[in-house]
C-alpha cells in the first residue's frame, strides 16, 4: 500500500432548496419555452432558495451531512473554506457563519471567490495545508451558493441557466493510497468582464444609479464563455492527468462542472470518450456555481457511480475567468 500522505475526502454532503423552478414557470417569467431551453442547455429545473435562506444555511446543512458520514464531530475541524460568491455578508466570511452555526468552535475559517471552480481551488487548498507541515488535518470544504439573488430574471440569456444549492467534502490526512494525487489551477484575469456583476465593490460601489441599471445582477457573454469552456475542459483533464501520470484510460469517472449540456457534450466528443465516463446532473439543478461539483461528487458516490479504489477528475471553470482540475483515487 502507497504509504504517501494524501488529503482523502472522507464524507460527503448536499442540501438542496425545496422550491423547485421549472423551465414552464420561467416562460411565464420571460419569453422563451422548455424546448428552448432543453435545447440549448439541458435544463430542466433548478432550485431556489427560500427568502429567509442564507447560502450559509445550505453550506452548514451540506457541512452536517458530510461530517456524519466521515464519521467526526464538528469540533474534530482544523478548517471551513467556503468557495462562494454569493456570500451572507461583504463580511465576515461565510465559513465563519458556517462555523458558527455547525458548531465548530477550534476551526479557522476562510472564504474563497473563484466561482465556479471554486470548490476545485478548495480542495487544492486543503491538500496544500494536509501535504505541508502544518498541523492541519481536518478540514471542511464547501461550495454554496444563493445565486438566484443575482440573477436578473428579466434577462432570459441568464436567468435559464442558475440555481441554489450547496455541496461539502470532508478532507482528511491518511496514509491509505487514497486521496488528491494532483491539482492544476489556472486563470486569465484579461476576460473577467465575460461573467461578472458589475456593481457592489470598491470600484463600482452599490448607488441609486447603480441599482436602477440593474447592475447588481450577473451579466454573461454566453458564446465567448462557451468556446472557453470546452476548451478549458478538454485541457484541465489532459493537463492534469498527464502531471499525475495518468491517461483516460486510467479514469473511472469525470465529474465537470454543471455548465451547459451542450459544453459538455462537446468536451465528450474532443475528449474521445464515452457519455456513461462523465457524471452530468444540470437537468435537475442546473448550475450552481461553486456548488456545482460537490453537488455532483456526492449524487455520484451515493448513486454508486463512484466507488472505492476508483480513479475521478474533477472539472472546474468559470468567472475570473478561472478553471481547476484535481485528480482523485476514491
Amino acid at each position: 500500500m502507497d504509504a504517501t500522505l494524501r488529503a482523502v475526502i472522507t464524507g460527503t454532503g448536499m442540501c438542496l432548496p425545496e422550491k423547485v423552478l421549472t423551465n414552464f414557470d420561467l416562460a411565464k417569467m420571460v419569453d422563451t419555452s422548455d424546448e428552448w431551453i432543453v435545447t440549448r442547455t439541458g435544463i430542466r429545473e433548478r432550485r431556489i432558495a427560500a427568502p429567509n435562506v442564507a447560502t450559509s444555511d445550505l453550506g452548514a446543512a451540506a457541512a452536517s451531512q458530510a461530517l456524519s458520514e466521515a464519521g467526526i464531530a464538528a469540533n474534530d475541524l482544523d478548517l471551513i473554506i467556503v468557495a462562494s460568491v454569493t456570500p451572507d455578508n461583504v463580511f465576515p466570511c461565510t465559513a465563519c457563519h458556517v462555523q458558527r452555526i455547525i458548531g465548530a468552535s477550534k476551526a479557522a475559517a476562510f472564504d474563497l471567490s473563484v466561482a465556479c471552480a471554486g470548490f476545485v481551488y478548495g480542495l487544492a487548498v486543503a491538500d496544500g495545508f494536509i501535504r505541508s507541515s502544518s498541523p492541519l488535518r481536518n478540514i471542511l470544504v464547501i461550495g454554496a451558493e444563493c445565486l438566484s439573488r443575482i440573477v436578473d430574471y428579466t434577462d432570459r440569456t441568464s436567468c435559464i441557466l442558475f440555481g441554489d444549492g450547496a455541496g461539502a467534502a470532508v478532507v482528511q490526512a491518511k496514509h491509505d493510497g487514497r486521496g488528491i494525487l494532483g491539482s492544476c489551477l489556472g486563470a486569465d484575469g484579461a476576460q473577467g468582464d465575460l461573467i461578472i456583476v458589475p456593481a457592489g465593490g470598491s470600484r463600482t460601489p452599490a448607488s441609486l444609479d447603480t441599482v436602477q441599471n440593474r447592475m447588481h445582477y450577473m451579466k454573461l457573454k454566453g458564446r465567448e464563455v462557451f468556446k472557453f469552456a470546452v476548451i478549458k475542459m478538454v485541457e484541465m483533464v489532459e493537463t492534469s492527468l498527464r502531471q499525475c501520470g495518468l491517461t483516460l484510460a486510467d479514469v473511472n469517472l469525470i465529474i465537470p462542472h454543471q455548465v451547459n449540456m451542450r459544453i459538455i457534450e462537446a468536451a465528450i466528443e474532443r475528449l474521445g470518450i464515452s457519455r456513461e465516463k462523465v457524471f452530468v446532473n444540470i437537468d435537475r439543478y442546473g448550475n450552481t456555481s461553486a456548488a456545482s461539483v460537490p453537488i455532483a461528487l456526492h449524487e455520484a458516490r451515493t448513486s454508486g457511480r463512484l466507488k472505492r479504489g476508483d480513479t475521478v477528475v474533477l472539472i472546474g471553470f468559470g468567472a475570473g475567468l478561472a478553471w481547476g482540475a484535481s485528480v482523485i483515487r476514491w
